[in-house]
């Protein structure tokens, strides 16, 4: 599979339904309502879309292998987080993935900023250990997965000798790295082996500063000409409607309903500010209000924590698509969105927003061209 590095579309599929406005119930996997997620993302247009790592979740290779039976052409980027499966043995089911599917595979490698996620797995290392450990896992990773001969290695994580490359993957020279995590740990390990690093919906402001920040770090492990290579992924919940202002009556009920079912309110006594860097960003935003700029909406946000990917783009499909373009300007070139009606949503999604801002990114560099 190949995607353009002008503009990139992930969605999400999960196994059942479920979002802020949609509590989950019946069992961990509804094979119907999964197959016909995995199948409205390809028909929508996506380039892949998300599968996610939950500690009380089905494993996310599997679900990755099953629909690339129901599919030809939509990529998997699947969500796993370093420690609780031997690297050797993740590179081999990564390039399983990648052969069984034609070269569609990608891995979201996530450390953990959970601590009680983590331990439902058995994993008690501190967050600063979580990413050194992770730097070793990812280096092993590339290393079986370029390799030529049997690989050794001897780290303070992990030791092995003589690991097979002989399942190799479709994608040369290897299958693509995301990356998520904010703070500076995961940084610097971003800069070391990142193809594309991803972050949540931030402000304008906050996506400069996290760019230049990233590209330094790539910078100095890997050289400028990687520092230019490397892509930015943003995360949003396009909430979408004819008009916009029945698009913003859309996003009151939305946060209406979240906080009817439980969304944790704005942060007071006796709740605790999310552990992670990432959430800790997105209650900076929406500290600015609940429309801090253009199309941004951060009260859902607020509303549940930022426990998760929870800012919006609110507007017609035309407004997102520009304020898409606006983040592209800024060097982002993938992005991650998901409804809350995810299965309507992604339909929608793939109908009109995705043409509509490709078709944008395409006047944009066709302008760009021309001015040479």
């Amino acid at each position: 599979m190949t995607t353009s590095p002008d503009i990139e579309f992930i969605g999400m599929v999960q196994p059942r339904e479920q979002s802020e406005i949609h509590p989950a119930r019946g069992p961990a996997i509804d094979l119907g309502y999964f197959r016909a997620s995995v199948q409205a993302h390809e028909a929508g247009g996506f380039d892949r879309f998300l599968i996610g790592w939950h500690g009380n979740g089905p494993d996310g290779l599997q679900l990755a292998a099953h629909a690339a039976a129901h599919t030809s052409r939509v990529g998997f980027l699947v969500a796993h987080r370093p420690g609780f499966q031997a690297p050797t043995n993740a590179a081999r089911a990564f390039a399983t993935l990648d052969q069984l599917s034609g070269g569609r595979a990608a891995i979201h490698v996530i450390s953990g900023g959970d601590d009680a996620e983590q331990r439902r797995d058995g994993d008690y290392l501190s967050k600063d250990e979580r990413y050194d450990r992770t730097d070793e896992y990812v280096h092993i990773l590339k290393s079986v997965w370029t390799a030529t001969a049997p690989v050794d290695h001897d780290g303070p994580f992990y030791t092995f000798k003589g690991a097979s490359p002989d399942v190799r993957p479709v994608q040369a020279p290897r299958i693509p790295i995301y990356f998520g995590g904010a703070s500076e740990a995961a940084i610097e390990v971003a800069g070391k082996h990142a193809d594309v690093y991803a972050l949540w919906g931030e402000t304008h402001a906050q996506v400069r500063e996290i760019v230049a920040r990233v590209r330094a770090a790539v910078r100095r492990h890997r050289g400028e000409q990687a520092a230019r290579a490397i892509r930015f992924s943003l995360s949003f919940r396009p909430i979408l409607a004819e008009t916009e202002s029945a698009a913003w009556a859309r996003a009151e009920r939305i946060l209406a309903e979240t906080k009817r079912l439980g969304g944790q309110a704005a942060l007071g006594p006796g709740k605790s500010a999310p552990a992670n860097v990432g959430s800790q960003r997105l209650l900076a935003a929406a500290a600015q209000g609940d429309r801090p700029e253009g199309r941004l909406y951060t009260a859902i946000a607020a509303a549940t924590g930022a426990r998760g990917n929870t800012t919006a783009l609110v507007g017609t499909p035309q407004q997102v698509a520009e304020a898409f373009l606006e983040y592209h300007v800024l060097g982002v070139t993938t992005f991650l969105i998901r409804g809350f009606d995810p299965l309507e949503d992604a339909i929608e999604y793939g109908r009109e927003l995705l043409p509509a801002t490709r078709a944008l990114v395409a006047e944009r560099l066709a302008g760009a061209v021309a001015a040479e």
